[in-house]
């Protein structure tokens, strides 16, 4: 359901009493979840606040187009402040300022020139954390984070945590949700947040609009993906009339690929599978295909929806790559008969869309054996999804549908009834 008014002004609060935000979008990031996250820091930067933004992954080259790039950082600081005041008020003035190291201690040493310190003039203060709020954005579950999360689990749970996200298997994680599935990329959710706030209205500017247009367009691939709405296409067009460059976007996303990119691509095609029985299309890239290429897992990128997804005949797609720091992922696009959203999550703990999700595996002896091992469970899931529909149908056809009484039959008395037949078990039917 849409964002309620209850839910924005809840969000809004949390940002209008924050001050230091550190602004996370998932890891290996999509133009959709780096757009989201500089789309806040330019905002809530303009509001006065201190902003930081961190990826576990460096930035695309594809995507260092995108206002406000270069503020990016791959590795989150945790350190914190401590001031030690001293008090001059009552004619005290500095001559000398140093420290020493002793013994693993600090000593400040502080020469006066004029007046005479004691320690009612010194007192020390430490913030706790270099940041009062933490904002995750486009990202369903905390441990998609990355090693921003894993390397620093007890900052969250000591720092509170604004969850703004548009993936339906979101777990709610974070003390403040806005969080709207029927929304086709996390920056939609922003556009309507954004707006929906007088005082925030009028700073969006052109940059701002590009990056929300930027997770858009991508997500909603240019708006050939079914979750592309008519609410989604209303944005659209409102973001350009708010300044959005759609030609940089789609110059930079669509129509610039280095040539590394394009071998992997290759690499990709080249190893296509299909399933008929399954209806299952899939291809991998290995490590060992980046080190031949001299490419890298980020340039799979668009792989699936570009290319894998146009086979005909099938219902759902899959992309395996692994990944530098271990482990391999998995993205898979489906059409309306499975829902990949229930498959990675029964399956592999993943989750995303019911038309577009992923899963991560983390550990393995043979990729191609663990791929193989996937796509049978992935197999048995599609079977079992397309069941589960044939029966309702079944339940469907079944069901006894009511006929009006013709008008002279409500004049003649009533007369005694045959035995009618059992009545359908629908519940039954459907748990069979």
């Amino acid at each position: 359901m849409p964002l309620s008014s209850t839910d924005i002004q809840t969000a809004t609060t949390v940002i209008e009493q924050a001050q230091k935000i550190l602004i996370l979008p998932h890891a290996n990031p999509d133009p959709d979840a780096l757009g989201s996250a500089l789309a806040c820091y330019s905002l809530f930067r303009s509001l006065g606040k201190e902003c930081t933004v961190v990826c576990a992954d460096t930035l695309p080259e594809s995507l260092k187009f995108l206002p406000n790039a270069e503020i990016l950082s791959t590795t989150l600081k945790e350190e914190q402040e401590c001031i030690i005041t001293l008090d001059c008020s009552d004619g005290v003035e500095i001559d000398k300022l140093r420290y020493t190291v002793e013994d693993k201690k600090v000593n400040i040493i502080i020469l006066p020139k004029k007046g005479r310190i004691s320690s009612k003039n010194v007192s020390v203060f430490s913030d706790g954390s270099r940041y009062d709020l933490i904002l995750v954005i486009d990202t369903a579950d905390l441990p998609l984070l990355g090693s921003t999360y894993s390397d620093h689990t007890e900052l969250f749970s000591t720092v509170p945590v604004l969850n703004v996200d548009h993936h339906i298997s979101n777990t709610q994680f974070g003390q403040t949700h806005l969080i709207d599935p029927m929304s086709a990329s996390a920056t939609e959710v922003l556009y309507h947040w954004f707006l929906a706030v007088p005082q925030w209205k009028d700073k969006v500017t052109p940059d701002i609009a590009t990056l929300l247009l930027t997770g858009l367009i991508t997500d909603t691939r240019s708006f050939q993906n079914p979750n592309t709405t008519p609410r989604s296409l209303e944005v659209a067009a409102n973001l350009l009339d708010m300044g959005a460059r759609q030609q940089e976007i789609i110059q930079h996303v669509y129509k610039t690929k280095p040539l590394s990119t394009l071998k992997i691509w290759g690499r990709a095609l080249n190893r296509i599978q299909v399933d008929p029985e399954a209806r299952i299309v899939w291809s991998t890239v290995s490590r060992d295909d980046f080190a031949e290429m001299g490419s890298t897992s980020k340039e799979t990128q668009g792989i699936l929806d570009e290319l894998i997804s146009t086979v005909p005949d099938a219902d759902v797609h899959a992309l395996f790559t692994e990944v530098e720091d271990g482990g391999f992922k998995a993205s898979l696009r489906s059409s309306a008969a499975i829902d990949v959203n229930v498959m990675a999550g029964r399956l592999f703990g993943g989750g995303g869309h019911s038309r577009a999700s992923g899963f991560k595996v983390k550990q393995y002896p043979n990729f191609q054996l663990k791929v193989i091992e996937c796509i049978q469970q992935m197999k048995a899931e599609a079977i079992r999804q397309r069941g589960e529909g044939e029966r309702v149908e079944q339940v469907a056809v079944k069901a006894p549908v009511a006929k009006p009484v013709p008008q002279s039959r409500l004049q003649e008395p009533m007369k005694p009834s045959l035995p009618s037949k059992p009545a359908i078990d629908v519940v039954g039917e459907l748990n069979r």
